[in-house]
């Protein structure tokens, strides 16, 4: 069965388990905010109607300076794209031929973006269900390679690793002359981040990627941003198509950006969803992952794989996220976003039936 490489878009996922989609279903393979766009977005939405009819500034300068402000940062140490994905795609051209080493699992691109640029791949491999990650272990890995991707919060297991971590693994690459790629597409929806943004200035090869789409719900208009020293960026600009970012999506980063409210807003209810489902799951013997995020993944433990587990599910007209792709997941895990409350309380009481149906599995006591 060859199921598609990314969440979202059930209707291929149906189509590749030979089903047709039902009318009705919840989605929980997409890691979107469930809290939906921030309401200032829609107020303004028409007036943004006018700027389809003008080229959008190549530049970004109004975006950028928002960015900058933020962050404490020079506007020419920032790139905008069209979602992260044109943005790892660009360091990926970047880093064309080289030796790349990337700590699994991970989001897909990484790997799909290097190869279409005749990278040399290595995994680095960390084992769950925690899946530790240290400096000792990485080290061998680390010779010889010339850039190393690494996700934090990691796609798709939502655990953060520490900033101690982070900066040992950055040490050594500076040592070793390797770039690190830090993806931080779910950066916003840690409480009391620790940003590494400002380490561009001491770390020469450090590159950070940013997504807007997943806290501001946005994926339809593709948007996110890259920062990096002021001589990475200029090389990285010099590979990117003219007019990549859209005005609607311009205008709607530079509202989104300054939202701190609506940033805490989700952060406080993703904080109690999580805590509601994970102490559901640890009632109902479910192996899960110490998410510090938005998503996490999830398994039976009393299965040997977890097909039957997602068909049931899909059965139940609910998705999940498979991680067939995913190397070292194998399948062997499912990957769920948070939904609305309402969401959350159906999945766990599909959950709730699938264990007692499989109860004689259960462990006496």
């Amino acid at each position: 069965m060859n199921l598609p490489s990314h969440g979202s878009n059930p209707q291929y996922l149906f189509k590749a388990m030979g089903r047709t989609l039902p009318k009705q279903f919840i989605d929980f393979s997409a890691n979107i905010n469930p809290i939906g766009p921030p309401s200032d977005l829609k107020e303004k939405w028409n007036d943004f109607y006018n700027e389809i009819m003008v080229y959008p500034d190549p530049l970004a300068v109004r975006l950028k300076d928002r960015i900058a402000e933020k962050e404490q940062i020079s506007v020419d140490s920032i790139l905008i794209g069209n979602g992260g994905a044109e943005l790892i795609s660009l360091v990926a051209r970047y880093l064309s031929g080289k030796k790349i080493v990337v700590i699994e699992p991970a989001f897909s691109e990484y790997e799909t973006a290097c190869r279409a640029n005749q990278c040399e791949i290595q995994y680095h491999q960390l084992k769950g269900p925690n899946f530790e990650l240290n400096l000792d272990d990485l080290q061998t890995s680390l010779l010889n390679a010339e850039a190393l991707f690494l996700c934090n919060p990691n796609n798709p297991t939502g655990i953060h690793y520490p900033k101690s971590t982070i900066l040992s693994i950055l040490e050594e690459c500076e040592k070793q002359n390797c770039y690190l790629i830090l993806d931080e597409a779910f950066y916003d929806f840690l409480i009391d981040y620790d940003s590494f943004i400002p380490y561009i200035n001491r770390f020469s090869k450090l590159i950070i990627i940013r997504s807007l789409t997943k806290m501001f719900a946005i994926p339809g208009l593709r948007l996110g941003y890259l920062a990096a020293a002021s001589n990475i960026v200029t090389e990285l600009s010099a590979l990117q198509p003219h007019w990549s970012i859209n005005s609607i999506a311009l205008l709607a980063g530079e509202l989104c950006i300054v939202n701190n409210e609506f940033i805490k807003k989700t952060q406080s209810y993703i904080r109690e969803e999580r805590e509601r489902l994970l102490s559901f799951y640890k009632q109902y013997h479910f192996e899960f992952t110490p998410s510090k995020v938005n998503f996490y993944l999830l398994r039976d433990p009393y299965l040997e794989g977890q097909m039957d587990l997602f068909e049931f599910l899909i059965q139940k007209e609910i998705i999940p996220r498979h991680t067939f792709n995913f190397p070292g997941l194998d399948g062997n895990w499912l990957r769920f976003a948070i939904k609305s409350k309402e969401e959350n309380s159906k999945l766990m009481e599909v959950l709730k039936e699938w264990r007692h149906l499989h109860s004689s599995s259960l462990p006496e006591g």
